[in-house]
């Protein structure tokens, strides 16, 4: 049901970005990927996607913590792939750390990347959704965009954000057959999360398995973890006919983490 539509994904190569970017050339759209990464992994990743699904999926390398970068990203998939019709904002990086030792540098990357870039990039694609009369905008917040951990500030403040700035621009568009949500995962089993798991293992003397289940233990009832290809399946879902009228919403996907 969505083929022919044009999707951004940001941070896309790798972890949830990547599981989004697959549902979504599944159901035939055409892909923009972004993110870091070696070059000859990019374009295996780039490459394969369009083998598979047949569709056309190009990558930009746009820095998302320079506004003009982010501008850039937008203006290149309009350019090669025609337009946006679907931006997911996944893109993000994490520090912790107390707040009276947070490194100046580390917060204002995290507000860059997972707050401001949203920011941008809804700017930047939303005038010709306008003018197409149609667009779908999610971005991948946090449970950390409802509830808080210590030592996260810089991640919960942004995530906070995003849930505050999808609100805004799921009203200011209501009218309009163009939405705006956002999705609240738990602990998804990511490369960024790999990194806490090692982290606690090191801490506690546990082995990574021990390590992972003592995280998800701490915040996550259903003791599993959130897969990428269940976010990208959420994606699907509030592009199709069926979901026009969610917009302004965050919708939880954490194994019952704000549920307590």
């Amino acid at each position: 049901m969505l083929q022919g539509k044009v999707a951004v994904v940001t941070g896309s190569t790798s972890g949830i970005g990547l599981g989004i970017a697959k549902a979504l050339a599944y159901q035939s759209c055409d892909i923009m990927l972004n993110g870091f990464g070696k070059p000859l992994e990019i374009e295996a990743i780039r490459s394969g996607l369009e083998a598979e699904f047949g569709g056309q999926v190009g990558y930009c390398d746009a820095d998302l913590s320079k506004p003009e970068e982010v501008r850039r990203l937008i203006g290149e998939t309009e350019a090669q792939l025609g337009r946006v019709d679907i931006l997911v904002n996944n893109a993000g990086i994490q520090h912790t750390e107390a707040i009276e030792d947070f490194p100046d540098d580390r917060w204002e990357a995290i507000v860059a990347i997972n707050l401001s870039a949203v920011f941008y990039a809804t700017k930047a694609a939303l005038p010709g959704m306008k003018r197409r009369d149609w667009g779908r905008i999610i971005n991948i917040a946090s449970a950390h965009g409802l509830v808080a951990s210590p030592f996260k500030a810089a991640y919960v403040a942004a995530k906070h954000g995003v849930v505050g700035l999808t609100k805004v621009t799921a009203l200011e568009t209501a009218e309009l057959p163009v939405t705006c949500n956002a999705i609240c995962p738990g602990w998804v089993r990511t490369p960024l999360v790999e990194k806490q798991i090692e982290a606690l293992a090191a801490d506690k003397g546990l082995s990574i398995e021990d390590a992972a289940r003592e995280l998800l233990g701490a915040k996550q009832p259903s003791k599993g973890f959130v897969s990428p290809e269940q976010l990208g399946q959420l994606v699907v879902h509030l592009c199709l006919p069926a979901s026009e009228q969610i917009t302004g919403s965050a919708l939880s996907m954490d194994g019952g983490w704000t549920a307590q």
